[in-house]
């Protein structure tokens, strides 16, 4: 971990998040948004690189892990946003979070971390409210949902 804050003076660390929805039968578009276990505010499930896995697959994972998801996960981001990672120590270092659209089709009864945080479904420009950071914002403002290509 300290190589890579002292990596984070250079250029922003890097995450990964997957971007958790699902189509009603009436065509309306609702995203996921869990609370983050530290501060209680509403964000989307993400997490660091994985060794040996891609990057969506490492989004799928997270959302599995904070949130039982599981789905379609694209292969490519469809868009990105910039936030500051806050430390036990009290430092905060800049990230980048390329996000990755997630078409849910399972939600597990348990996970590992099921009792730490608190999920709602929202349509995305309610969510676009709720999260802090701007791009976020613009990013859940502006989604459509596509298919889903989960390969490369």
């Amino acid at each position: 971990m300290k190589k890579l804050l002292r990596r984070a003076h250079v250029k922003p660390l890097k995450q990964v998040a997957a971007l958790p929805f699902r189509v009603g039968s009436d065509g309306r578009i609702e995203v996921l948004l869990i609370t983050s276990r530290d501060t209680g505010r509403w964000i989307i499930p993400k997490g660091w690189p994985m060794t040996g896995r891609k990057a969506h697959q490492a989004a799928a994972r997270e959302a599995f892990e904070e949130a039982g998801l599981e789905g379609q996960i694209a292969a490519s981001p469809v868009g990105r946003y910039q936030y500051q990672k806050r430390f036990d120590h009290g430092r905060a270092f800049p990230c980048m979070v390329r996000v990755y659209p997630l078409r849910v089709e399972a939600q597990h009864a348990r996970w590992p971390e099921q009792d730490q945080r608190t999920l709602q479904w929202f349509p995305p420009e309610e969510a676009a409210r709720l999260v802090h950071e701007d791009e976020l914002q613009e990013l859940l403002a502006g989604f459509e949902a596509r298919p889903v290509d989960e390969r490369g």
